[in-house]
């Protein structure tokens, strides 16, 4: 798998140290960025993975970007693509060549962008979580394949509570990833099936269509 984020790569990091066990069926084969000077990329280079930098700004357009990025992911020939904290919208060039797995600190469809976490404390809720979601060309809309709850406590500020969900959302990352790679999926309309499920006798990795 190729992994892409922009800040400090806490979901990078459980994915490293769970593809450290030969069982749990994955490797991060490489580590993309859409900026320099990230602690990403550096968890990355000190467990020997290699690493790009595909910055939006050395393009004309976004286009190009697009087409940029999608084909150094590509060099790499993964199964799957993560977006761990990756705070760049993926253009049709990579939705259309990959499967991509992403993360979001709220119980999705409540609170998508990127102030979940913000946006849920301003509305009061009681209950929070996070989800691990297929990418689609959508902000956070794609198909919903695990969501796991957090309570809001009522001393909460949006730093301790997206740690608090930062926790959870590793735990649950890791365990969709490795269900995915040995197990595989199906997906029909937005239900993501992950192995023997009913009505999915001969589950097929990487069908994400």
């Amino acid at each position: 798998m190729v992994v892409l984020v922009s800040g400090s790569g806490t979901n990078l990091q459980a994915l490293l140290d769970a593809s450290a066990d030969p069982a749990y069926g994955a490797q991060v084969v490489a580590v993309g960025a859409d900026r320099d000077g990230i602690e990403g990329l550096a968890r990355a280079a000190k467990a020997d993975v290699p690493t790009f930098v595909e910055k939006v700004g050395d393009y004309e357009n976004r286009g190009e970007w697009d087409s940029a990025i999608a084909a150094r992911i590509a060099s790499y020939e993964p199964d799957l693509v993560i977006s761990a904290g990756f705070m760049k919208i993926l253009g049709a060039p990579s939705l259309d060549a990959f499967t991509i797995v992403n993360t979001h600190p709220a119980l999705l469809p409540s609170f998508p962008g990127a102030h979940a976490v913000r946006d849920a404390l301003a509305h009061g809720v009681k209950v929070t979580g996070c989800t691990v979601m297929l990418v689609d060309s959508g902000v956070d809309s794609g198909p919903i394949i695990a969501q796991e709850a957090v309570p809001v406590l009522p001393d909460d500020d949006q730093e301790v509570l997206h740690e608090r969900i930062k926790r959870v959302e590793h735990h649950l990352l890791v365990d969709v990833v490795g269900r995915l790679v040995r197990e595989g999926w199906t997906v029909s309309g937005r239900q993501v099936h992950i192995g023997n499920q009913p009505g999915n006798p001969n589950p097929s990795e990487g069908e994400s269509k």
